[in-house]
This record gives C-alpha cells, sequence and structure tokens, in this order.
C-alpha cells in the first residue's frame, strides 16, 4: 500500500491534555501535507482547526463523553450538537461502559441512539473500550451498533489499560459486516502494525505516530 493510500485511512490524533494551540496547529499541518484523512482533537480545538483547515479535504473529529463514557445521555447528546456547531465533521463517542457490563442492554442502546439522532447526517463512532469487555460483551456491543446503523465501531480510547489487537479488529469486523466501519486505535505507532489491522478488518485508524506510520519509521509514541 502506498503512504498516500495509507494516510487515507488515518485520523490523526491529539486528545492528551497537555496538548497546546500550537501544537494542534502543527497537527493540522501534518495532516494537509501526508493527507491524512481527518485529525481527531478535543472538541474545544474544533474552531482552531477549523479556520486552519478551512479549504481542505482534511475532516475535523471529535470526542464525546471521552474517555470515560460515564456522563448522562443528555450531557453526551448536547457535547455532540455543540461540536457539531462548532464544525466537527465526525463523532467519536464512548459508550457507557458500566452499563454494557451491567447488562443493560437497552440503557446502552438508549446512550447510543440519543447521540447518533443529535448527530443527524454526521457519522458516528463508538468507541467500545475493548481492553474492558469480554468477548460476549463486545458481541453484544457491536449487535447493538449494527442495529442503529452507526458510521464505525471503535476499539479504544487509547486512555485505558491496552488499545487495539488484531483478534479484537477481526471479531469486530465480524460482527457488524460491510454495514459497519471498524476504527483500530490505541497503541498503534508503526506501519506494520497498522497494516495488520488493516488486513484484520479495520477501515480507520487513530493514530497519533501517523507520521511515522506513513513514512515506516519507529517511533514510541502514546495515543
Amino acid at each position: 500500500m502506498q503512504a498516500y493510500q495509507l494516510a487515507q485511512y488515518i485520523d490523526h490524533t491529539a486528545l492528551s491534555a497537555e496538548k497546546t494551540e500550537q501544537d494542534i496547529l502543527t497537527l493540522c499541518q501534518e495532516a494537509l501535507h501526508y493527507g491524512f484523512y481527518s485529525v481527531c482533537i478535543n472538541p474545544c480545538h474544533i474552531p482552531l482547526a477549523k479556520e486552519k483547515l478551512q479549504g481542505s479535504k482534511v475532516k475535523i473529529c471529535t470526542v464525546v463523553g471521552f474517555p470515560l463514557g460515564a456522563n448522562a445521555t443528555a450531557v453526551k447528546a448536547f457535547e455532540t450538537q455543540q461540536a457539531i456547531c462548532a464544525g466537527a465533521d465526525e463523532i467519536d463517542m464512548v459508550l457507557n461502559i458500566g452499563w454494557l457490563k451491567s447488562g443493560l442492554w437497552a440503557k446502552v442502546e438508549q446512550d447510543i441512539a440519543q447521540v447518533k439522532q443529535a448527530c443527524g447526517n454526521i457519522p458516528l463512532k463508538i468507541i467500545l473500550e475493548t481492553c474492558l469487555l469480554s468477548p460476549t460483551e463486545i458481541t453484544q456491543a457491536c449487535e447493538i451498533c449494527r442495529q442503529l446503523k452507526v458510521a464505525f465501531v471503535k476499539t479504544s480510547t487509547g486512555f485505558n489499560r491496552s488499545g487495539a489487537t488484531v483478534e479484537v479488529v477481526k471479531q469486530m469486523a465480524n460482527l457488524v459486516g460491510d454495514s459497519v466501519g471498524v476504527k483500530a486505535s490505541g497503541g498503534i505507532r508503526d506501519q506494520k502494525t497498522a497494516l495488520a489491522m488493516i488486513e484484520a478488518g479495520a477501515t480507520r485508524i487513530g493514530a497519533s505516530a501517523s507520521i511515522a506510520i506513513v513514512e515506516n519509521t519507529d517511533l514510541t509514541s502514546s495515543y
């Protein structure tokens, strides 16, 4: 796969708390230079990114209920509306992990459905935080997401015990089929790993080590 093709899989990510406005501007400039699909940033930085990326094909992705997923549903929906008004092109929402692990499937479904409604035509990705879930819980979460016709299921926030694995990505891809995308995120720091995720069924990659991935260089990085 050519570097420019690989770049189109990548949400170029900067979500850690200490990122400055200059860091976000640099992130956007890198996305423009390498042709990454989007920048994935915290909501407060959306106006800055929108100004920097104006007229380009680079999308703005932001996060909701991040990183724990435990916000009230109404808060998640409000966050979503505000982010879209500010210029977000895609929303990555953390599902309510505690509800999922409690077997409260209807509450999990309602949580996602209300945010999806707030999204309108804006693509919604649901972060499962798979490192905290059993295979059965991953299956149930993917089934809810498939039924609700979200745009993507996503493995991880990158802020927990571990990130994406090939095995989990393959499981998720098999569960949702062609109707829902799979975003592999967390711990993807080199081209070999990124390509393995794509081979397993990932249709999007979330990474902060995006440049190392497309240039095929080694880099120790955190998501």
